[in-house]
């Protein structure tokens, strides 16, 4: 079992910065990655970190803007927001799996509300 929460939501202004943290219990071999759901929007891969030497992925609509890393002697996974937009308004979940390439998270947080005001 693996337990992860976020932290680090809030309000945001556009163009500003935020930066989410995710708590995990354990890290071991899992890849673990940022989601988000908007408001009548289905869920969205936001970015991973793989296992191991950590590579990272993002999805076209944050590249440039955000980064993901992480802090495997705090067990933390960390998600900095920059140059945000109205449109990342979201509750942003991290999640741990097998891998970034999967589909299938095994493990979930229970999310941290971003607003963005324009």
């Amino acid at each position: 079992q693996v337990e992860l929460v976020e932290s680090g939501g809030g309000l945001g202004q556009s163009g500003g910065s935020l930066r989410l943290s995710c708590a995990v219990s354990r890290m071991g071999h899992y890849a673990i990655a940022w989601f988000r759901r908007a408001p009548g929007k289905e869920r969205e891969g936001v970015s991973c970190i793989s296992s191991g030497v950590g590579n990272t992925y993002y999805a076209d609509s944050v590249k440039g803007r955000f980064a993901i890393s992480r802090d495997k002697a705090k067990n933390t996974v960390y998600l900095q927001m920059g140059s945000l937009k109205p449109e990342d308004t979201a509750v942003y979940y991290c999640a741990a799996g097998s891998g970034c390439d999967q589909d299938h998270y095994d493990y979930w947080g229970q999310g941290t509300q971003v607003t963005v005001a324009s």
